[in-house]
């Protein structure tokens, strides 16, 4: 899944393709690059983000989408509002990537449900000026067990078929670094649910502070991209079914090299068995 981010403030992008060409273009290369799916955003969910109106958000994805549509790519569209997963989902997008899991808008479940689109549940606790005071856990993997269970038992309750639920741990996302690192070595817990795991750790904060300076000085986020590659090898071996990346050209390089390693054929863009596509 290549990352569209339509913003001005995205924390890895933020300003960089937020005109519709400039979007375009770059989802194009993401495509070229190797991206089976494009993930496009219209709000940033980086910590401390203010919220754009709706108007704002819809304004920023819907022009995106419809081009893309238009030129055959598959698409998601990343958004915690039902209105915006209205339009994308009829303008053609095929996939509603909810970083709240249904908990910002409930109303955005049955709009999933009417459309038969695919849907990726995300772990969230509060919307980004305050989820980093709701990074507390006894056992971050067992509870992120837990409230991702209610998220799906929410999804399911709402008319989404199973065959078209995906879920995601969250990293970053009312976690500390330490919770993030937990999170993924306990991935194969998340697997009791039986559902697709997307993952989303490229050039995440927790990267930036294990790789910091000896003063401390998190790594730039532009400089994050090896690091957010070796967690790409590492979650594929796993068996994680999506990989949500910025990068999607020297990530695809390094899904080459699993698939090697496991003395396995290669398996590219348009050839994934992705959720949600038609029997």
């Amino acid at each position: 899944m290549g990352v569209v981010n339509v913003t001005p403030d995205s924390f890895s992008d933020g300003g960089r393709y937020d005109e519709i060409g400039a979007a375009v273009a770059h989802a194009t290369a993401l495509v070229d690059a190797g991206a089976d799916l494009l993930d496009v955003g219209g709000e940033s969910t980086r910590p401390g983000a203010t919220r754009p109106l709706l108007s704002e958000e819809l304004g920023r994805v819907l022009p995106v989408i419809v081009e893309l549509v238009a030129r055959g790519v598959l698409v998601s569209v990343d958004t915690m509002r039902a209105e915006v997963a209205e339009a994308a989902l009829a303008a053609g997008a095929v996939v509603v990537n909810d970083v709240s899991g249904g908990l910002a808008d409930p109303d955005l479940l049955s709009v999933v449900a009417e459309h038969r689109a695919a849907y990726v549940a995300m772990h969230w606790r509060a919307h980004a000026h305050e989820m980093q005071d709701r990074a507390s856990y006894a056992d971050v993997v067992a509870e992120v067990h837990a409230e991702l269970a209610a998220r799906v038992e929410a999804a399911l309750a709402a008319g989404i078929a199973a065959d078209r639920l995906a879920i995601d741990p969250g990293l970053g996302f009312a976690k500390t670094p330490a919770h993030n690192w937990e999170l993924l070595r306990g991935l194969a817990a998340l697997d009791g649910l039986g559902l697709p795991i997307l993952l989303g750790a490229s050039r995440k904060s927790f990267l930036g502070s294990l790789l910091a300076s000896p003063d401390g000085t998190p790594r730039p986020v532009g400089e994050r991209e090896d690091a957010g590659v070796a967690v790409s090898t590492l979650a594929a071996a796993a068996g994680v079914w999506c990989l949500r990346v910025h990068d999607v050209g020297r990530t695809v390089d390094a899904l080459r090299v699993v698939a090697a390693w496991e003395g396995r054929e290669f398996v590219g863009p348009g050839a994934t068995g992705k959720v949600g596509e038609d029997e």
